[in-house]
């Protein structure tokens, strides 16, 4: 567990520089937010991005874990931490078109939560919109969840026009700043090989996206929870589905969902972390010291950084394949089949309950 406890969000390992921006466009219940990751424009001095971008985020964090006597330990804890990519650095035109993957959030989190998937991707010549969704307030039961699941996954599509029509040369205002051209984007993104990507609740967003628009080629579905979904879905969603579970979150019904979806389409593929917990796919399993990681579990007895590398690879491996690129991910398929150190197909050995 050495690694664990140097506390610090990883570098991507791709060959490009990482640069990110955040965006919000449109004032109205129409508009979007979300932070951008895309290969950028060595630069010296590069300002890095906080890791939590406003004290109200911990107070956010606070009130999903009902804990509001902690708002104080996570400011303390995480606000410090910055993400190791360049702030608007310069867009890297390569004289070629960036694939796209559009990325959903889980409960309580937001954009900056997943900033080492992120990051890694568009090191490796993505580009990433790390959508922060918005909050609509909902219980546990499935008429809550379902609806919100639909509102995610609308934004998700919504994330892919906006896109469209940047890199078509329609001129998009960011309300937030100017410290990024989006201009920098036109004719610089492939929209003919778009994913849709998420965890938790985002990995069944992700799965509903992929049913609602014919542009996402595939899903990739960080340890999903699949409860807000449908079962008439399952007969909607003929197109290729990644699911990389953690050992500790999944229950018997919820791999049986998964399993639905595969009987569907030859091309989805199940595998399990071993050694990670639901929390191993987001940036907390880098940065919660050791009284975070015994309150909220952030770790497993897997190496995070060992973890990551198995998320990303697959990730990438299934990426290549399905949006047919002309990469070398296609060294990691052994993992798509569950083969490797720390890694079997399908469902963990014992399956544990929600």
């Amino acid at each position: 567990m050495g690694g664990a406890q140097s506390l610090r969000l990883p570098h991507g390992k791709g060959p490009h520089q990482v640069g990110c921006t955040d965006v919000m466009v449109g004032p109205n219940r129409k508009g979007l937010f979300f932070r951008l990751f895309y290969p950028c424009l060595p630069q010296e001095g590069a300002e890095q991005p906080l890791w939590i971008p406003r004290r109200e985020y911990c107070d956010g964090l606070a009130d999903y874990i009902n804990l509001k006597w902690c708002t104080r330990l996570l400011g303390v804890t995480f606000g410090s931490y910055r993400v190791p990519v360049s702030w608007n650095g310069p867009f890297k035109a390569c004289g070629s078109r960036y694939p796209l993957i559009i990325f959903s959030h889980g409960l309580g989190a937001f954009r900056t939560v997943y900033s080492a998937v992120c990051a890694e991707m568009a090191s490796r010549g993505f580009l990433v919109m790390a959508l922060e969704h918005r909050v609509q307030e909902g219980r546990k039961e499935f008429r809550f969840r379902n609806p919100q699941v639909h509102q995610r996954a609308n934004e998700c599509v919504r994330g892919l026009r906006l896109v469209q029509d940047i890199s078509s040369g329609k001129a998009v205002t960011n309300v937030l700043h100017k410290g990024f051209d989006l201009s920098a984007l036109k004719e610089s993104v492939d929209l003919t090989k778009v994913a849709v990507m998420g965890h938790s609740f985002g990995g069944a967003t992700a799965i509903l996206a992929l049913s609602k628009e014919d542009h996402f080629r595939c899903a990739v579905a960080l340890d999903a929870w699949m409860f807000p979904l449908k079962n008439d879905l399952y007969h909607k969603v003929t197109k290729p589905v990644l699911f990389i579970n953690t050992e500790k979150f999944q229950t018997a019904e919820s791999v049986a969902k998964m399993k639905r979806l595969s009987s569907r389409n030859r091309q989805t593929r199940i595998i399990t972390i071993l050694g990670s917990v639901h929390l191993s796919q987001t940036d907390f399993t880098f940065l919660a010291g050791n009284l975070l990681n015994r309150l909220f579990q952030t770790r497993g007895t897997l190496d995070p950084y060992a973890g990551l590398d198995i998320t990303n690879r697959a990730a990438l491996a299934f990426l290549q394949k399905h949006l047919r690129l002309e990469e070398d991910f296609d060294q990691w398929n052994n993992l798509l089949e569950g083969i490797g150190d720390s890694v079997i197909p399908e469902a963990p050995f014992c399956i544990s309950s929600l």
